[in-house]
């Protein structure tokens, strides 16, 4: 007896051992592991992030640069620098002092052939513009000699840093003169500043010239050459800026530049991606914050894995304590058995050989159980995660196009806002308060579609929904060109369906349609409706068809057009048309197409009609 207690001693001194290490390793491991899964997590965050602050600053050039263009053939324009006249001169001043509210542009300045100020938005201001001469600044002397010209600098009047868009203004062969228009980007800052990340653009040299961190601004990415640095200290680009180092520095050097983690010199720990900025030399640069998320990560990780593992160790030590009890009562008994043996030799033996084949097939029945629900537990989770991370991704996809919609109200209600348009303006203003309202609407349902949910189904007007569908759609198609013939409905035509939710299918077929449309001479978008005849039990079908006379569906994307992933657009994530046909299945309807290489498109919606 002692023996066998000092077996059990050594036993379970191994199995702490034991259970220590793995405990160890398996925290390591999930904290490793949860941290990459976090670290991905936040790239994908900060990639849409560092997209969308792009489109940010992509929008506001666009529409800074229509301003010059326009005004380079406006024949009041070419009117003031041959005349000169001092009444002409003083009326483009209110002119351009108009425009530069209108457009929020900082200010829009007119320079005759000898590059003196003529006219200027800010006339009115202590730093007016006008009387000064400005032959030296290159946005003058590349525009008198390009045409056009874009240069960022410091203002030496203002101060106040910003791009001086240029265009040259000729009569015939003849330059008269050259207007400017400058732009500041604190509104840009500000929007890119509400993400939580910091955001700031590089010009080729590795000069910061706009970032939501405003110490940030005019430092550099690397040290400057000597020579970069007179040439930039002579023109005075940057002013009187230092031109010192960011506090930043990379965590792994093996990562490539513009990629991977950074620290700043405040001990925060960043995931920095970057993009290059369309149509200028320029580098967008995100920093999305990246210490919280990934302790969380490890944290979570390690707390699961201490959920999963706590069970898993206590069984292993019940085993154990039932096999040494087994064992102390195998011992006992062939104690007992060793005073028959002499009697009863031959049986006993039979005995103590079933008796031991049954106990190890009972153990080997329980590791297999416990195996099977490790596995079972471990497959369950695989799923939740793999269908979370299938809805976060169509998360941003589903959302873009009423995002698309309020910017341009927002543009529009500021336009009516200029011209004294109050009411005008307040409509444009409830447009936006509703399409928000439509947003949240649709992350609910996205989050009701992850759960299996369909949301509130019941009668509705299939009038409100197309024009719903209309009023998102129908800026971008005016803007493409394209004709779009919709049919109204009755307003008494009810189907049935979920109003927010069959708008959002109708939105998607509708942009899918442009987008295939784009770049067409002669784009055609038709909205016809057909009910079908009323069935005894039920209220009949009504088939809502959307057509396009674009370059149609290959039959490779047909075959597996509601397949995950699967798409033609190049920023596409191939999960509208799977969302949108899940839909319409929970309506208890149904989504056809017929496409043809050359011949266009049609989609058809078969919902029921409501009694």
């Amino acid at each position: 007896m002692p023996q066998i207690a000092a077996r059990r001693s050594l036993e379970w001194l191994a199995f702490t051992l034991a259970a220590i290490i793995v405990a160890l390793l398996a925290f390591w491991l999930a904290g490793d592991w949860g941290r990459g899964s976090a670290a991905e997590t936040l790239r994908v965050r900060a990639g849409q992030t560092a997209a969308l602050d792009t489109a940010v600053l992509r929008s506001e050039l666009e529409k800074q640069r229509v301003v010059p263009l326009l005004l380079a053939q406006d024949p009041d324009v070419k009117a003031v620098l041959q005349s000169h006249d001092a009444a002409a001169m003083a009326a483009m001043n209110v002119k351009l002092e108009t425009l530069s509210a209108g457009t929020r542009s900082a200010v829009i300045y007119l320079l005759d052939s000898t590059a003196t100020t003529i006219a200027s938005s800010n006339w009115r201001e202590p730093t007016s513009f006008v009387g000064s001469n400005y032959e030296f600044r290159p946005y003058f002397t590349l525009a008198v000699a390009q045409g056009g010209a874009e240069h960022f600098a410091m203002g030496t009047v203002s101060h106040r840093p910003g791009l001086y868009i240029s265009r040259r203004i000729d009569a015939g062969d003849k330059l008269l003169g050259v207007i400017v228009v400058k732009v500041e980007f604190d509104q840009v800052e500000a929007e890119w500043a509400q993400s939580g990340a910091v955001a700031y653009v590089t010009d080729p040299d590795g000069i910061v010239l706009i970032s939501s961190e405003p110490g940030w601004r005019f430092m550099t990415q690397l040290p400057l050459p000597p020579e970069t640095v007179k040439v930039l200290r002579q023109s005075q680009q940057f002013g009187e800026a230092k031109l010192a180092l960011l506090p930043l520095q990379k965590i792994d050097p093996r990562d490539a530049p513009g990629e991977g983690f950074v620290g700043s010199g405040d001990g925060g720990l960043y995931l920095e991606t970057t993009r290059d900025i369309s149509s200028t030399a320029w580098q967008l640069h995100l920093l999305m914050p990246a210490r919280t998320a990934l302790e969380l990560g490890s944290h979570a990780a390690r707390a699961a894995t201490l959920g999963g593992l706590t069970p898993v160790i206590g069984l292993a030590a019940l085993l154990l304590y039932r096999r040494q009890r087994a064992g102390a009562r195998a011992a006992a008994e062939v104690e007992a058995r060793i005073e028959l043996e002499r009697r009863v030799e031959e049986r006993t033996r039979d005995l103590r050989s079933s008796n031991a084949a049954l106990t190890a097939e009972i153990e080997e029945r329980k590791k297999v159980e416990a195996k099977l629900q490790v596995a079972r537990d471990e497959l369950a989770q695989a799923n939740r995660l793999a269908m979370l991370g299938q809805i976060t991704a169509g998360l941003a996809h589903e959302v873009n196009q009423p995002v698309a919609a309020i910017r341009s109200y927002a543009d529009n209600a500021a336009a009516l806002l200029d011209r004294q348009d109050a009411a005008a303006a307040r409509q444009n203003l409830a447009a936006i308060a509703g399409l928000t309202e439509r947003i949240g609407s649709i992350t609910e349902e996205l989050r009701g579609y992850a759960r299996k949910a369909t949301g509130e189904i019941g009668p509705i007007s299939l009038l409100e929904a197309i024009d719903g569908a209309l009023l998102l759609v129908g800026i971008r198609a005016r803007r493409q060109g394209a004709r779009l013939l919709a049919e109204r409905p009755d307003p008494a035509l009810l189907v049935v369906a979920n109003r927010v939710r069959l708008e959002q299918v109708l939105v998607n077929l509708l942009q899918n349609a442009l987008e295939a449309m784009e770049g067409r001479a002669d784009q055609v978008l038709r909205i016809d409706v057909t009910g079908l005849g009323r069935e005894v039990q039920g209220g009949g079908e009504v088939r809502l068809t959307v057509t396009d006379n674009g370059p149609g569906i290959a039959a490779e994307v047909m075959a597996a057009l509601f397949t995950p992933f699967v798409t033609t657009k190049p920023r596409g994530l191939g999960l509208g048309l799977l969302i949108s046909k899940g839909i319409v299945d929970d309506f208890g309807g149904r989504m056809e197409v017929r496409s043809e290489p050359g011949q266009g498109t049609e989609f058809t919606l078969v919902l029921r009609r409501a009694t």
